[in-house]
Formats: structure tokens, sequence, C-alpha cells
């Protein structure tokens, strides 16, 4: 096998998160010739000896699917996996997967999801943004310089994603009725999309589901019911997905002014690429989003992009220029811009007034 894999080229490429995981195979010309998907692939989760089994087990499914044989080891392999973030725990499973299938890959290259995103829609340098259950964010710099914000999980962080924008819905509820806090909006129908998405009928009814039986993804589920909320005139929903926007755009400011001391070497503007079931909000996301690049002065221009493509094209890209080969790619076909924030100096700072987007009418938002 060594002549035929020595003149055929193949490069396959995962993309792995905590639930469920995509493994794509593309040819010298970055066309996908197999797929396959499986189950998440977060070694934390489930440890390195089960999510090799696991990547393995999708390698020969995608194999299948693109008619190459089994015991044919693929030039190289990107695994760009959730919870792979340190380089030790990534030479762990790139070490246990090649152990266990010697022909799976001659090369295998471990690196974060929000890599595997970032060199899917932009590889000369830009920002991941993750808005998904939790939240995280990367910047790299078209000279390699990378920058990090977040992602430190639910206890600690994950600000603007769905479990933070689900909790602090129920929090309102609570503290409201409590006479703790008051609540910038009436929380009535707020607490009626929590009961209803819960099947429940009091406060302590709560209590079980985020003690006894927590499950961070069942809880930030909520925040989809709060969108429709939203959508429908829902002050409080309209005032939660606005506190999302701001605290996504802090991430946005922070790695902004960490790279070189607040001075972007990105030219025209930064890519910035959405990813996570959050971003579908934008609508109801953008008053806050705003208002916090003007309160943080953020001096360059902005392009929100949603990928077209599963960034496990990323994770392929990555694989083919872990080994030195430069792979063709259309970058125009895997991402699609949905906003563009222009930068205006006034004598004020920042300028930026948009108009026709929903507001619940609050001056501030998160901070």
């Amino acid at each position: 096998m060594n002549d035929i894999t020595d003149k055929m080229k193949y490069f396959g490429g995962v993309e792995g998160g905590a639930t469920h995981s995509n493994l794509v195979i593309c040819d010298e010309n970055f066309r996908v010739i197999g797929r396959s998907k499986g189950p998440g692939t977060n070694h934390w989760i489930m440890g390195i000896d089960e999510c090799a089994d696991r990547i393995l087990k999708m390698l020969d499914a995608a194999k299948d699917d693109a008619a190459i044989p089994r015991d044919m080891p693929l030039y190289s392999l990107g695994l760009t996996l959730s919870g792979c973030e340190q380089d030790s725990s990534n030479a762990e499973l790139a070490k246990v997967v090649k152990q266990r299938n010697e022909n799976s890959a001659r090369s295998i290259n471990v690196a974060s999801d929000t890599a595997g995103s970032l060199f899917t829609g932009a590889p000369g340098g830009g920002m991941v943004l993750i808005a998904g259950t939790g939240s995280n964010a990367l910047l790299r710099t078209p000279d390699g310089q990378q920058y990090g914000c977040g992602g430190w999980g639910y206890l600690l962080g994950d600000e603007g994603g769905a479990y933070w924008i689900a909790l602090r819905a129920i929090k309102a509820v609570f503290d409201e009725t409590d006479g703790l806090r008051l609540a910038p909006h009436p929380t009535q129908r707020v607490w009626e999309a929590v009961k209803e998405y819960f099947l429940i009928e009091t406060r302590a009814d709560v209590l079980p589901m985020m003690y006894k039986n927590f499950e961070k993804s069942f809880i930030a589920g909520l925040t989809a019911r709060l969108a429709i909320l939203a959508e429908s005139g829902d002050p409080l929903s309209q005032h939660l997905f606005a506190d999302a926007g701001a605290a996504l755009m802090s991430h946005v400011a922070a790695l902004v002014n960490k790279s070189q001391n607040g001075v972007t070497p990105f030219g025209n503007g930064l890519r910035i690429i959405c990813v996570g079931s959050v971003w579908k909000s934008w609508g109801m996301l953008m008053p806050g989003a705003l208002q916090m690049l003007e309160k943080r002065q953020v001096k360059t221009n902005l392009e929100l992009v949603r990928l077209r493509v599963s960034s496990a094209m990323g994770a392929a890209w990555l694989a083919a220029r872990h080994v030195g080969y430069d792979m063709p790619r259309d970058d125009t076909a895997f991402c699609e811009v949905f906003y563009t924030y222009k930068y205006k100096p006034s004598h004020n700072g920042v300028e930026n007034i948009q108009n026709g987007y929903i507001s619940c009418g609050c001056s501030e938002f998160w901070s």
C-alpha cells in the first residue's frame, strides 16, 4: 500500500464537539470525497481511549464512503476537537490513535475546535467567536500570534452562551419574586416559558434540575424558547439577548486590545467567524452588541460571517499544512457575511448608529 499512498494524497479532518462530531476526507484539490458522523469527541468527558476509538470508527466509515481501503493511511489527519487546548493531552491523543490503528494516517495533528472553525473561514488570520451552549473566542493574527478570551466553562465564564442566557432568565424570575433584585422588565412571559419548557409549576421544581439532575445542555435549551419570546416582542427576553450581545462583543474588544496593543493588523477589517446556535438570534443580540462596541471603542471594521461548511474542512486544511502541503481552496464557498460593522470616528469616540433593530428600550446592557 505504500506505493499507492505515495501517489495519492488524501487528507482527513474532524470537527468534534461534546455531543457530536463530523469527519471529512479530501483529495489533493480539497474536494470532499468521503464523510461520516459520530458522537462527541471531547476526551475530558469520555477519556482519551474512548475518544480515539470514536475517531477511528468515523475514519473507517469515511474511508468506506470514499472507496478508500481501510488499511490505506491518510497522508495526514487533523483533529480539531472540543477540549483539546493542552499540548500534552493533544500529543497523547494523537499517539493513542496511531497506536490503535497504525493505518489511520501517516501524520496526526490535534488542535482545539476553535482552530478548526478559524482555519475554515479565515486561514490568513481572524477571530472565532463561539456562542453555543457556552462561549469562547480565539484571535489569530496574520503572523501567527494567537490570543484567547473565555472558554472557562459555565461556572467561571460562558458569557453570552445559551446556558448563560437561560440561567439569567431563571434568576430574573427568582430575584423579582423574592424582591431581591427588580427585573428591568415584567417577568410573567419568561416565567411561563420556563414552566412550559421544564414542565414544572413552582420555583421549587427548578431546584432538582439545577442541583440533583443537572444537565447544562438541557437547561441551555430554554434559550430557544426565549428567542421566540424576544421575536414576539417580550421586553425581558429582548433584554436578555441584548445582554448576551454585549457580552459577546466584550470578547471581541478584549482580543482586539490584546493584539498589538489595540491596533489590529487586519488592514481593512477583522473577520469574525460566528459559531453556535445563539447567533441565529443576531437581530436580538445586535442592540447590546453595538452598544458594547461603542463603549469599548473598538476601532476597527468587523465582518461577521457564518460558515457554510463543516469546520472539519479547516481541520483537513490544517492537516495538509502540518505536512507541508499547500491545499488549494476557494474561501468564497466556505462562509457568508451576515453583518458588517463600520468604525466611524467622531469627537465622542466611536459613532456607529444603526437603525432597524429591535430594542427593549434599555440604555445600558451587560458590562
